[in-house]
């Protein structure tokens, strides 16, 4: 097998980040990833994405993303750090820069930037996003970020970000910056992936869809000149069955995420353990 990644919504009912990552790293786990939703609209009509489309309780309880993954570095050496995703569209890319630049400097450059552009509109909307255009936002987000990690003297004029010459620091550990995840398996993803990424993360796929998309971005490495070898595939979420993970690498995935759910640290630490028993 790759590389077995855990995820979870860290919350104030559920299981301590920092015994879990602790926990994740002694076990053998490569990565910990914590999503993010800074708020959930009472009342909002968006469907969720996920089975049954009832937005889960977890979504209004989850914690801070960066805060959380913090004080997951503050125990852990070797044990990859994620955002899966960060709502890039939600945040001020000045702002995030920082957040992800510190975050790695405290890690030691085991920080990886997993980011989406968000499903549910109501909250988008109230973050100040362009629910309608979302995708675009975040490439502006990221390309002034790029900017901001990599020059000394940092200035970006796009459509939805545009500053003079500022100084933006710490640098992030990791060069030029940490690897940009990008979620998601709307068609434009390849692209994007290949143009501005460095890893597809989907949710919720198919060994079958993994094979298409993989196929999907060598050809358009070969279209743009990109090595292909430069680009990660990571399935996050994946259904916690060994046939099915052995099919999900087989078609070419690097890098498997499973859930732990959002409860207590005995609960949690017994599926951990279940967990390492059928994948490590």
């Amino acid at each position: 097998m790759g590389n077995i990644g855990i995820t979870t919504f860290p919350t104030d009912y559920s299981i301590d980040i920092a015994v879990l990552a602790a926990k994740a790293e002694e076990t053998g786990f490569d990565s910990l990833w914590v999503a993010e939703h800074p708020v959930l609209p009472v009342g909002a009509k968006t469907p969720w994405p996920g089975p049954g489309g009832v937005i889960p309780k977890k979504y209004a309880d989850v914690a801070d993303p960066f805060v959380a993954l913090g004080r997951a570095s503050a125990v852990t050496e070797k044990l990859l750090l994620g955002t899966g995703i960060c709502l890039v569209p939600e945040r001020n890319p000045l702002l995030l820069a920082k957040e992800v630049a510190t975050l790695d400097m405290y890690a030691n450059g085991r920080f990886l930037f997993g980011i989406g552009a968000g499903w549910l509109e109501e909250e988008t909307d109230i973050m100040g996003g362009d629910f309608a255009h979302r995708w675009t936002q975040t490439r502006d987000s990221v390309m002034a970020m790029k900017e901001l990690w990599t020059t000394v003297e940092s200035e970006y004029h796009g459509k939805y970000y545009d500053f003079p010459p500022v100084y933006s620091f710490p640098r992030p550990v990791q060069r030029p910056h940490p690897p940009i995840y990008l979620g998601g398996h709307a068609k434009n993803v390849f692209k994007r992936v290949v143009n501005w990424g460095d890893a597809w993360m989907p949710n919720r796929i198919t060994p079958e869809d993994i094979e298409f998309g993989k196929n999907e971005l060598k050809r358009l490495c070969e279209e743009s000149g990109r090595d292909f070898s430069t680009i990660g595939i990571t399935v996050y979420g994946a259904t916690p069955d060994p046939s099915i993970v052995d099919e999900l690498f087989s078609a070419g995935a690097e890098r498997i995420v499973l859930s732990i759910d959002s409860v207590p640290e005995k609960d949690a630490l017994q599926q951990l353990d279940g967990f390492a028993e059928n994948f490590l």
